[in-house]
């Protein structure tokens, strides 16, 4: 498919009746970039809002917000207008009815970016000493139902696995309207329960009930929703060596003097292990952005071309200074060119 650019998406017409909109709503123009979405990619953006803050002086510090993925991409979706956001960062991609609901309500053209990549680990106290775990494992101690047997009854680490220790089963994890919950059900949830054939079997015959049974995390305490801040999550397995807690890379590197990961399948979370794809739960990092604002919020164009320099996100850049795996250089390159250009997503291979 042949790339598609704002100017030629939009219009001038369209341009210019957007950028009247954007001044009548909310009793003026929006002076500021505004952006929301994932606490994973919340610090990486954060950092790009202060550089660019501080090398486009002329231009106000964009809005940063922390909503949840999935929250974030509903608020960019909802509309145009300085009350909508203008982009929405994102740990995992994008979903069709999230583009669905775009288009429903006259959002029609996102700019995609893969930030970087992330591993999703589970993590413990630094003082804590809980072995490697496999996807399995984790599994078996957080589904409602595994493998369709009957209700969790496993209350230790040992119940799931003789190997674990005998430490009471306590995760503390993202809610549901976290793209982390997305990522942490396909990388743990979905690879256990698919190590069964008979789940397999099942995902061909019945998509619906493979789904229920492979994702419903129990209710009882086992599983304990911490939030959409994953600094709040780091506060309370610091605090609680018994407890394995659910997050980024990034967060861990942050706080190692806190906390550290448990190994996934023998394989330490790294950042070349993340980088080389060989730590087995890893996950791209987006942000995504409404072509439609481009043209009628000041130092959008510019606040892009910020966030795709190899001095931002590259291997040597300032965000891998905060916990950041940069991405393959060819996915770099292609950001580059998708920023200067404002090129749109291909809707087409969303499914």
């Amino acid at each position: 498919m042949a790339a598609i650019r704002v100017s030629a998406a939009l219009g001038f017409g369209l341009a210019v009746t957007l950028a009247a909109g954007l001044a009548a709503c909310s009793g003026g123009s929006r002076t500021q970039i505004r952006i929301v979405g994932s606490s994973t990619v919340y610090p990486f953006t954060t950092a790009v809002a202060e550089q660019f803050k501080r090398k486009w002086p002329q231009f106000p510090a964009p809005i940063v917000e922390s909503t949840g993925t999935g929250g974030g991409i509903k608020l960019m979706c909802a509309g145009l207008g300085a009350q909508f956001p203008d982009a929405s960062n994102a740990s995992r991609r994008i979903k069709r009815s999230e583009l669905d609901d775009c288009a429903k309500h006259g959002v029609k053209g996102l700019i995609e970016l893969q930030v970087g990549i992330d591993g999703l680990v589970i993590a413990q106290a630094r003082g804590a000493s809980f072995p490697s775990l496999t996807e399995r494992d984790v599994y078996l101690a957080l589904a409602a139902n595994p493998f369709g047997k009957g209700p969790n009854t496993a209350r230790t680490w040992k119940d799931v696995n003789p190997a674990l220790p005998a430490i009471r089963i306590e995760v503390i994890g993202p809610p549901p309207t976290s793209g982390t919950r997305d990522s942490f059900n396909e990388l743990y949830m979905l690879k256990g329960c698919n190590s069964e054939p008979a789940m397999q079997a099942l995902k061909k015959s019945d998509e619906t009930a493979h789904k229920k049974i492979c994702e419903q995390v129990r209710e009882d305490g086992a599983f304990i929703e911490g939030g959409e801040n994953d600094n709040l999550i780091v506060q309370k397995i610091a605090a609680n060596p018994q407890a394995l807690g659910v997050f980024g890379f990034s967060f861990m590197e942050e706080n190692s003097d806190r906390v550290k990961d448990v190994p996934l399948a023998g394989v330490t979370a790294s950042y070349d292990n993340i980088a080389s794809g060989t730590y087995p739960a890893s996950r791209p990092l987006f942000i995504y952005i409404k072509a439609q604002h481009v043209p009628a919020v000041r130092g959008m164009r510019e606040f892009l071309a910020e966030y795709a320099r190899e001095s931002t996100w590259g291997r040597a850049g300032y965000l891998a200074r905060k916990g950041l795996v940069a991405a393959p250089e060819p996915v770099r390159r292609a950001g580059e060119v998708t920023a200067r250009n404002l090129t749109l997503l291909d809707e087409g291979a969303i499914k």
